[in-house]
């Protein structure tokens, strides 16, 4: 192969990447924000991650820095802005619940375009909140498997072995929901050489949209509710309070059946079982760290459903309640003051 006809490849191969190249838009680039931002940047797509300022400059300046066992230890260059000011191909959101509302102020609806809106979110509520917000056409919620962690605005530690996206969205056109997949697979550019580049997340479309969101739901309430109110690691809930976390799974199985869900107890009690006894859920985190807490898309929505349904909940119920009302600690009493010894008799003076 000569010089130019070398040259010639190299063009061709360029045209194509930028020919399947989309923009991706990350609102909220932190654990898992950053770490999905930075592997779709890797393969050759273009991010622009949606901030606050001091964490939009440090974007801009360093990119984001990865460490992770399962896609190595890498520096993806990334755009920041503090709001979105084109469309784009799609929009993830990644923040927490509870900061959701303000941070929706940086994507407006006419600005998206035709762009899909993806929530990476807790809970089962959230979509349906969007669509009102964005139209349901825009909405593909997504489930995401993965323990990612942002150490600074920019930094982040991929801890898992695993990284597993289930997409979904009723009302998004199948081919919509195939192409955005392929985009958060990241599977990097084919080498000169034929070799294939690195790959990202593995992604599954899932055509049932309540079955994914129920089926985090029904492993994620139990969880979170009972280490957090103990605050303790899951080893030490499967183990104590296992009779309550028994019950638990099976009140949270059955709203989830309750809402068209499959959900078996057996096979969650099972799941945790599997865990490190030290794992701790992100609720608990937020509540040792004193950030506010996601009970009432976890705890919240899943007695709301159950109420729909008649499904009765109690210890589900106690456990919220519980939550939202924390015991204050006792004020130690107070030490009486010592009487004053009395004087002898004698030795009044008058």
């Amino acid at each position: 192969m000569t010089k130019d006809q070398s040259k010639d490849q190299a063009k061709e191969q360029a045209d194509e990447r930028t020919e399947g190249r989309s923009t991706v838009a990350v609102l909220g680039p932190g654990g898992v924000g950053g770490l999905l931002a930075a592997l779709v940047a890797r393969a050759g797509h273009r991010v622009i991650c949606l901030a606050g300022d001091e964490t939009a400059r440090a974007l801009r300046t360093d990119g984001i820095r990865v460490r992770s066992g399962r896609f190595g230890d890498f520096t993806a260059a990334v755009e920041a802005d503090t709001e979105l000011r084109e469309p784009v191909d799609a929009c993830l959101i990644t923040v927490k619940h509870t900061a959701l509302d303000a941070a929706l102020e940086r994507v407006r609806p006419e600005v998206l375009g035709d762009g899909l809106l993806v929530p990476f979110l807790n809970g089962v509520e959230h979509p349906a909140t969007l669509r009102a917000r964005y139209g349901a056409a825009r909405v593909a919620p997504a489930v995401i498997r993965v323990e990612s962690t942002r150490t600074a605005p920019g930094v982040v530690e991929h801890g898992s072995p695993f990284a597993e996206i289930d997409l979904t969205g009723e009302s998004v056109p199948r081919g919509r929901l195939d192409a955005l997949a392929g985009v958060l697979a990241a599977v990097g550019p084919t080498g000169p050489t034929g070799t294939t580049g690195p790959t990202g997340p593995t992604v599954r479309v899932v055509d049932d949209e309540a079955a994914t969101l129920w089926a985090k739901m029904s492993f994620l309430a139990p969880f979170a509710l009972l280490t957090t109110r103990y605050g303790v690691a899951l080893g030490e809930v499967r183990t104590r309070h296992r009779e309550e976390l028994t019950a638990l799974v099976a009140e949270t199985a059955a709203v989830s059946r309750a809402c068209g869900a499959p959900a078996d107890p057996a096979v969650a009690l099972a799941r945790y079982d599997a865990f490190p006894p030290d794992t701790k859920s992100s609720m608990q985190r937020d509540a040792e760290a004193g950030r506010p807490l996601e009970l009432d898309a976890i705890g919240g929505a899943l007695l709301r459903a159950a109420d729909r349904h008649g499904v009765a909940v109690p210890v589900a119920r106690g456990l919220v309640r519980e939550l939202e009302e924390p015991e204050e600690p006792e004020e130690p009493e107070e030490p009486e003051e010592p009487e004053e010894p009395e004087e002898p008799e004698g030795n009044r003076r008058h």
